[in-house]
């Protein structure tokens, strides 16, 4: 019996003929994992860089000291005079988020006792933080602050940081300091006035 030495032409057309179907295939295939993973990269480095946004955001609000003004016009401003959370390892800076004209970008304004609109003379640092921006709103009730944000075309972002009053104003605190001490007032003349109602009563002994 005659042993095959090598495949017949009809073979090897049949099998260029399913080399040249799998190859173009395997390689879109390939391709698309490619552009997946690049896509799902792209998304990660973004979300990461909005949680870092939001973390310092939300650390300049958490270590203040309550004393934060918010103005409003087409734009909030938001403005800490005292936080501990310094991105250039100041003890204790201002720090501002304000919104750029050119651009719409999200700014974040670190220093020392400085002023908006800046001087010539003052330093500080400004970081461009996001460009596009459609909203930026701030509210501060009792001791909640609530953040809003969105860029053009994306999601919103928001966050709340609680535990955050208001520091009390030299009036409050004197109102304070009277309603104390007319409340420590009330409580001795009450206190003697029931000490007195408990008094023993010495009676003089009657004559028989």
């Amino acid at each position: 019996m005659l042993k095959r030495q090598g495949f017949t032409l009809i073979e090897v057309l049949i099998s260029l003929a399913l080399l040249g179907l799998i190859v173009p295939a395997l390689y879109s295939s390939v391709d698309m994992l490619h552009s997946s993973n690049q896509n799902l990269f792209k998304y990660l480095e973004k979300s990461k860089k909005i949680t870092k946004i939001t973390d310092i955001f939300y650390l300049d609000i958490l270590r203040s000291d309550g004393n934060i003004t918010i103005k409003k016009n087409e734009f909030a401003r938001l403005c800490i005079e005292k936080t501990q959370n310094s991105l250039y390892a100041l003890p204790v800076s201002k720090v501002c988020w304000i919104i750029l004209k050119e651009g719409n970008i999200l700014a974040r304004v670190e220093g020392n006792a400085y002023t908006l609109p800046l001087n010539p003379e003052q330093r500080v640092e400004i970081n461009p933080i996001m460009k596009d921006i459609e909203l930026f709103d701030v509210y501060h009730q009792k001791d909640k602050v609530l953040v809003l944000l969105q860029q053009k075309d994306k999601e919103p972002i928001s966050f709340m940081v609680q535990g955050i009053f208001k520091p009390k104003t030299k009036e409050e605190k004197q109102d304070r300091k009277g309603q104390k001490s007319d409340k420590s007032a009330f409580e001795n003349t009450h206190k003697t006035n029931t000490d007195n109602h408990f008094l023993p009563i010495k009676s003089k002994p009657s004559a028989l």
